[in-house]
């Protein structure tokens, strides 16, 4: 995979090949200095806890290790009091948070903060971890050497929110044992999050060898990628998709009088998150049934937008008659000629041209022409 939001640190590959470029990443590359502290050239200390180690101090050291001033820092696995206290930064380990000292845990009985109590203007409202607060402080300078851009650029502040509320809120949560619902029990099992991948890091209770070290350099790096991984996702994809959709919500009545079809640009963007933020932003206020696009095939495509982000529901679904078919029996009920499907569900169907998708979307407005308000599907 190529980093391209990592303009900043293309020139330190010694290399063309990728697998060079992934050890430059690979927190194990960076072996930890065994000089003393005396030393003028002794690096800086990350201290964190020893034994069992869990998703959110993993994270928390790697984010660091991005920093320049923290790329070739100690990591010092310990719960010692005198070798933390030689610590330049402590995380998730000591009984306190005091960010004028560095010092960075969550455990303590009089910790509650939030993003919203710290950042006062942010919705979060979920109990930090160590990830979370290293988050917070050092994030919108870790996305501005990352992004290659400053601190004021205000991608950095979109990005930002975009990575806490998709990546390390979820981080949070796990650590400090917050369900994901508020009552009533989960109709299926989440087994597979980045805290649970990374808790399979350790040794299993009846391995021979319960050293830990190996363990947690691996745990680094796994979320290291991921998270390097996600940003370059939402840089290079989540946010160019945006524009496509503001300008296919400002040419809407070019497309349908009735303003509730737009066309994209280009097919397979994310686009269904920014509909729900920009749609409320409309005035005179609009909801919008579909959104029609061509597929990889050059085929094009009549889908129906959610009633909320995730949901498996449609505002308006194509027509039950329709559903299922195919090809000349879709054409035959429908009356559009050159169909090609209707899924099971009816929240997408394919056309053989843009007419053809745009009629398909019309006939469903003229059976239902009053689909459900956006207010709710706003994203949380």
């Amino acid at each position: 995979m190529s980093y391209r939001f990592l303009p900043c640190l293309l020139p330190l590959l010694p290399s063309q090949t990728l697998q060079v470029w992934h050890r430059m990443l690979s927190l194990e590359s960076i072996p930890p200095s065994k000089r003393p502290r005396s030393s003028f050239m002794a690096p800086p200390r990350i201290g964190t806890h020893n034994g069992t180690f869990h998703c959110d101090e993993a994270l928390a050291c790697a984010l660091l290790r991005l920093l320049p001033e923290y790329r070739d820092a100690e990591i010092v696995r310990t719960r010692d009091p005198e070798k933390l206290a030689s610590c330049d930064i402590v995380v998730d380990v000591g009984g306190e948070y005091d960010p004028q000292r560095h010092r960075y845990d969550h455990h303590q009985r009089s910790f509650t903060e939030t993003m919203s109590s710290l950042l006062p203007g942010k919705p979060w409202q979920t109990k930090l971890s160590s990830a979370g607060l290293i988050y917070l402080h050092f994030g919108h300078k870790l996305l501005a050497q990352l992004l290659g851009t400053s601190e004021e650029d205000s991608m950095v502040g979109t990005l930002y929110d975009k990575m806490y509320e998709n990546f390390v809120e979820e981080v949070d949560a796990v650590d400090n044992g917050i369900s994901q619902w508020e009552e009533g029990e989960p109709r299926y099992a989440l087994t597979t999050t980045l805290s649970a991948r990374v808790a399979r890091l350790n040794p299993m209770w009846n391995q021979p060898n319960q050293d830990t070290e190996a363990g947690f350099k691996r745990a680094m790096d796994l979320v290291q990628e991921e998270f390097l991984q996600r940003l370059d996702f939402y840089q290079h994809s989540w946010l160019p998709a945006r524009v496509l959709v503001e300008e296919a919500l400002a040419q809407r009545f070019q497309v349908d009088p009735s303003g509730m079809i737009i066309e994209l640009a280009k097919g397979g963007c994310p686009w269904k998150e920014h509909l729900y933020h920009l749609e409320s932003e409309l005035s005179p206020p609009a909801t919008i049934a579909f959104v029609i696009y061509t597929d990889l095939a050059g085929q094009w495509r009549v889908q129906c937008v959610p009633k909320e982000l995730h949901s498996f529901q449609s505002r308006l679904p194509l027509p039950e008659s329709w559903r299922g078919l195919r090809d000349e029996a879709l054409d035959q009920v429908s009356g559009i000629p050159g169909c090609v499907f209707v899924h099971a569900s009816g929240f997408i169907g394919g056309h053989h041209t843009r007419e053809g998708a745009l009629s398909m979307a019309r006939a469903t407005l003229a059976l239902h022409p009053a689909p459900m308000s956006p207010i709710n599907a706003l994203v949380q």
